[in-house]
């Protein structure tokens, strides 16, 4: 494929990219099974509230108060908060592959991605994203979410680059496709190989 401009800037997705989901359904069905609450009910009250939360509007205090502690409950709200944040954890092979890039290319590293405040200063800090990452747009700090145009193009501005200069990479089809509408590359992450290989056709290979 002919680039009309080299690589500068990968944007790249953190739930199910860099680490796990964070408190999607596989994580609400461990929570289930571990404090036995209604699953149908809570994803009901989930669906509702969780964009909300998403985009900075009620924190995760509030977001369990509606969801989960309406009523009594034979656990604490620490004890969920807790568990909550646990299942988080890191796709170390991702995470060397974009330090590698960022290493050999001089590659500016940006996350876009929708997640609420607490998980989001939580995974950021207990897996070291800081550390190779320039600076991170998420749906929590930037009041809008993926797929709207706006957080895509707030993360163009803040970079200052050229969207045919970047890779935007994201395990969510819907998402690359409208980054690739403002004109970047993307890729449909689903598994380190094949965006490895993705990557290296756009000339970021290792």
């Amino acid at each position: 494929m002919t680039q009309s401009a080299p690589i500068t800037t990968l944007f790249v997705d953190i739930g199910n990219v860099l680490l796990t989901d964070s408190w999607g359904p596989a994580m609400r069905q461990k929570a289930l099974e571990r404090f036995g609450f209604d699953m149908a009910e809570v994803a009901d009250r989930s669906r509702l509230t969780f964009e909300g939360y998403e985009e900075g509007k009620i924190s995760l205090e509030d977001y369990l108060h509606w969801v989960v502690f309406y009523q009594e409950r034979a656990f604490s709200r620490k004890a969920l908060t807790d568990f909550m944040l646990a299942q988080s954890q890191p796709h170390p092979d991702m995470c060397d592959l974009l330090r590698a890039l960022k290493a050999r290319y001089g590659l500016k590293i940006v996350v876009v991605t929708n997640d609420g405040r607490e998980f989001a200063v939580y995974r950021i800090r207990q897996f070291g994203l800081a550390e190779f990452v320039d600076f991170f747009v998420v749906s929590c700090f930037v009041r809008c979410r993926k797929p709207e145009l706006e957080i895509y193009r707030m993360a163009l501005d803040l970079s200052q680059v050229h969207p045919t200069q970047v890779v935007y990479i994201d395990d969510q089809a819907l998402f690359v496709e409208v980054a690739q509408q403002l004109g970047m590359q993307g890729i449909h992450h689903t598994d380190t190989a094949s965006t490895r290989a993705a990557l290296a056709k756009l000339g970021l290979a290792l």
